[in-house]
């Protein structure tokens, strides 16, 4: 392979690289620097805080808290009704801060507290994955296998 076909690879290769480097798994605490608990306006604050987030396949979000609380992933149903029953939840209740949960679907994830009102009071949240166009499978990418592979590539050119 001759030099100049070499550099044009080789550029290419590590400007995908660059590209996809930022692709890795993101974490992202509950309501940011509020926490998980009864929020002072009602649900708005969660409603906003996941609004201006942007999730992906593989993001970890955490929960943390202090007092009183727990949380439960639970159905649209369970979420809409504040209602953590058997049959209304997908998770067990989760009583330990903090709690991380990873987003493994691209389905909406509905959370909250199932402590007394705390719910009915704003304490839940809803985690919409950003929907993507592309068939790249994101477990490579966010493994940092595809970033790997290249800079294999690129070692190999050299040998």
């Amino acid at each position: 392979m001759g030099y100049d076909r070499k550099m044009v690879v080789i550029g290419m290769l590590v400007a995908a690289a660059t590209l996809l480097s930022g692709c890795a798994a993101d974490t992202r605490t509950v309501g940011d620097s509020l926490g998980w608990t009864i929020p002072p306006a009602g649900d708005i604050a969660y409603r906003t805080w996941a609004a201006k987030e942007d999730f992906e396949l593989g993001d970890s979000i955490i929960f943390r808290w202090s007092g009183t609380h727990n949380v439960v992933q639970v159905t649209k149903e369970g979420y809409e009704n504040c209602n953590a029953t058997s049959n209304l939840s997908l998770s067990p209740v989760q009583t330990t801060s903090p709690f991380t949960f990873i987003l493994n679907s691209t389905a909406p994830h509905y959370f909250i507290c199932a402590v007394d009102n705390h719910c009915r009071l704003g304490q839940k949240v809803t985690i919409q994955i950003r929907q993507f166009s592309s068939a790249a499978p994101s477990s490579l990418i966010k493994s940092g296998g595809i970033v790997s592979a290249l800079l294999l590539v690129v070692a190999s050119l050299f040998m």
